[in-house]
């Protein structure tokens, strides 16, 4: 089983992150931290990268035998179905999963990576050279190959002179062998490109060739990127990630009109300034977007919360506008009775009162517009 870290609530969305080709799952420090306020992100190690053992792969490997073993691991952890970010060989892992395991994947994001890795010639001879040589020839130009000049991570560098040879140039072979530009189109997974404008060993033009046959894929290039953007650019990494794995563009607004219904939302929309555009996007984001559109708990379960909470604090404008929302997320009056009572119990009498004062009108108008 590779090497990995947990992080984030048990019962949040998983998410596995895997890393590039000479690096370990630190890659990832500056963005899984944070990714894991919203998912359970899985990062995990190449075989004789960080803390994977050697043997986890052979010579003549390939990018569906480290497939394998991510399934492997995700089954372990009992996760059936997984959002999925990789860079470079890990994003190759991704694209293989996407096209072979479709029914295992959520969203995809590749990062600095290819549907082939120009050519078979250049890996076998990094493969052989490595077997031959050892990993410090190829660690004295790592810098020049991940960063940007100026720019190093001294635990990345560490990571790729610590890694095992012999599972190095295995490694090599799967890339040596990757090329699955054929079978592109097939991905149905909603699909994340990510490409570093400076990245000399996956440029733009890779991934936007993944863009072009993905269809309803998404391309972003970040300006001064190289190839391991997330330790370059975590902040533009995060941003980019963040907004995917939220859900399709749009989402949020799509779940905040099931919720509160068109009419409601176009009158928020028509009052929208310029002073509160940003409030409205960033409600539509994240209130909408990640925590209404999260499946651990139904819209109905949302509703008896929010009712709840909006006793709590007082907030009967709001109140009303969710005694509405319970209604269309198949609360009953005698439900939305039985939530409010309850409040009377944890939140006061008074405050109670004027909440059944608040959903008795919501209820008689609804039901004046029924008749």
């Amino acid at each position: 089983m590779p090497h990995h870290r947990i992080e984030g609530p048990a019962t949040a969305p998983p998410l596995l992150l895997g890393p590039s080709l000479g690096t370990s799952y630190a890659l990832w420090d500056k963005i899984a931290p944070e990714l894991s306020v919203t998912h359970r992100v899985i990062r995990w190690d190449l075989p004789g990268h960080g803390g994977s053992a050697p043997d986890l792969i052979r010579p003549g490997a390939t990018v569906a035998d480290l497939a394998e073993l991510v399934l492997a691991l995700a089954d372990s952890l009992g996760v059936d179905r997984f959002a999925y970010a990789g860079v470079s060989l890990g994003g190759a892992v991704g694209l293989h999963l996407a096209v072979h395991h479709p029914e295992r994947v959520s969203a995809l994001a590749v990062i600095c990576s290819s549907a082939h890795f120009n050519g078979s010639k250049p890996w076998e001879e990094r493969a052989e050279r490595v077997r031959r040589e050892g990993l410090d020839p190829l660690v004295e130009s790592a810098d020049s190959r991940w960063f940007t000049p100026g720019f190093t991570v001294p635990r990345l560098v560490q990571d790729h002179r610590d890694a095992d040879p012999g599972a190095y140039a295995a490694c090599c072979d799967a890339l040596a062998a990757f090329d699955i530009r054929g079978r592109l189109a097939s991905i149905t997974a909603p699909t994340l490109l990510i490409a570093g404008r400076e990245d000399p060993a996956t440029p733009p033009a890779h991934l936007r060739e993944i863009a072009d046959a993905v269809s309803g894929s998404t391309l972003v290039e970040l300006p001064g990127a190289s190839h391991l953007a997330p330790a370059l650019c975590p902040t533009a990494v995060l941003t980019a990630l963040r907004a995917h794995f939220a859900g399709v563009p749009g989402r949020g607004m799509e779940v905040r009109r099931e919720v509160l219904g068109d009419a409601h939302v176009d009158r928020a929309q028509a009052r929208q300034t310029p002073f509160t555009a940003r409030f409205q996007d960033f409600i539509s984001r994240y209130a909408w977007g990640e925590i209404w559109a999260d499946p651990t708990l139904s819209h109905r379960e949302r509703s008896m919360i929010t009712l709840t909470a909006l006793v709590a604090h007082g907030h009967y404008d709001e109140l009303a506008m969710h005694v509405r929302a319970a209604r269309r997320n198949g609360l009953t009056p005698e439900e939305i009775g039985a939530v409010l009572l309850q409040t009377a119990v944890y939140c006061g009498v008074p405050a109670a009162n004027s909440a059944f004062a608040v959903a008795q009108r919501v209820l008689a108008e609804e039901d004046g517009a029924g008749g």
